[in-house]
């Protein structure tokens, strides 16, 4: 009775590990560190689909490993679009809403779909009750909200003394946390997506509350402009469209589809096929914000300089700092607690700000033309490349840094891409 008992028991849990590799992007780490990964292309290959399907997911699978290199030429790209269409920027800032162009407002919603249907809702309230999680969300709390935009406030009073337009768009978006670009860094890197999809929408709920008073505090009573003027619809907007909208088509093409195809034909047929476009997205995204702000960056350079300094500053240094305290809470508590993936999580979360809502806002309060509203443009333009650069930081680091408190230091950099 025992011996069957045992049996049971462990075919279960083969059975739950076999489900896990087909439901789950990223497999864990045994000593914490960077997870392992079927690549797209790998699934491609090994996938039983033939025909145009498997067509499809070969060039999707491409696209997936050379993603670095197509981030790179859609900057490119974006700036000869900008610099030598004729009439791009006109045409790219049609249909400008609240401050955004349509065309990016339908990118950044379009980006953000796939990544918040593959968060997994169902476990939501079991991860709710460990304590792993809410020691997650009160340190990205204490970091987002009280660290970081004190920390971009410091650094644009100190590169910025004189510029005083071009200071506040900074400060603006230090005080806007992340709640999209978050999630594309974060599976880059190979992060919690749970986690990090959890974060994301604490954040977008705490923007609706403390976004204005913070902005008031920050420009106008601390550097002292009273010129801005801010209104909580304005902020609830915003980040209504670009977390509210895909959240919520995220949440219902997930169960909609599992309960149309089931677990595991939804993990291996449709989400395949349906990720890449949140990839696709990014690269559409990234050439629309290349290409509108080129013209204006590049005839600005010396002040467009300047404020690069204290963006490029705040990135390295939150993310860094953040990282290297992850690494080292791993090493004392142990993998169960901390671990890489949420290194990633907390890195890029506090490195990472929501310059949608700092653009609409700046050009709301300021003007489409004003310094505020070049800086807060520029951010993106600063992230894009310095995040991306910080994501292949975190996978070559992950190897070789200790991330569970029963292993040597040496063993981690033995672990398998």
């Amino acid at each position: 009775m025992t011996e069957t008992r045992l049996h049971d028991k462990n075919a279960t849990e083969e059975s739950n590990l076999h489900h896990e590799k087909f439901t789950e992007e990223f497999i864990p780490n045994p000593n914490g560190g960077v997870p392992y990964m079927q690549s797209a292309l790998d699934f491609a290959r090994s996938s039983e689909n033939q025909g145009a399907a498997r067509g499809l997911l070969l060039s999707l699978g491409w696209l997936d490993r050379l993603l670095s290199i197509f981030i790179i030429l859609a900057m490119i790209l974006g700036v000869i679009i900008g610099e030598y269409a004729p009439n791009a920027r006109e045409r790219l800032e049609s249909g400008n809403f609240e401050g955004v162009s349509a065309p990016l407002v339908v990118g950044m919603i379009m980006m953000m779909w796939p990544i918040l249907t593959n968060v997994r809702y169902e476990k939501i309230p079991k991860m709710t009750r460990t304590w792993r999680l809410w020691n997650q969300i009160v340190f990205s709390l204490g970091v987002n909200w009280i660290i970081a935009p004190f920390v971009m406030l410091a650094l644009a009073w100190a590169t910025l003394p004189d510029l005083s337009g071009f200071r506040t768009g900074v400060i603006m978006v230090g005080i806007a946390r992340c709640v999209a670009m978050v999630m594309i860094w974060n599976r880059i890197a190979r992060g919690d997506t749970d986690i990090c999809a959890i974060l994301v929408i604490i954040n977008s709920i705490l923007q609706l509350v403390l976004y204005a008073p913070f902005a008031i505090w920050f420009v106008r009573v601390i550097s002292g402009d009273d010129k801005l003027r801010l209104s909580y619809s304005k902020v609830a907007t915003a980040v209504g469209i670009y977390l509210g909208i895909p959240l919520g088509a995220g949440i219902f093409t997930r169960f909609s589809m599992m309960k149309l195809l089931g677990t595991q034909r939804f993990a291996k047929s449709f989400l395949p096929y349906f990720a890449p476009l949140s990839l696709i997205s990014l690269l559409y995204v990234i050439i629309v914000i290349f290409a509108s702000q080129s013209h204006k960056i590049l005839h600005n350079l010396g002040p467009v300089f300047r404020t690069i300094v204290p963006l490029v500053l705040y990135f390295m240094i939150m993310w860094t700092v953040i990282f290297v305290l992850v690494s080292i809470l791993s090493a004392r508590y142990g993998k169960h607690h901390w671990g890489y993936q949420l290194a990633v999580v907390q890195a890029f979360t506090a490195a990472s700000n929501n310059f949608e809502l700092a653009i609409a806002v700046c050009v709301a309060t300021y003007g489409a033309d004003s310094d505020q509203a070049l800086a807060s443009t520029i951010g993106p333009l600063v992230e894009v490349p310095v995040l991306l650069a910080l994501s292949w930081l975190a996978l070559y680091l992950g190897r070789f840094m200790r991330w569970d408190k029963h292993i040597p230091t040496a063993s981690n950099a033995q672990s398998k891409s």
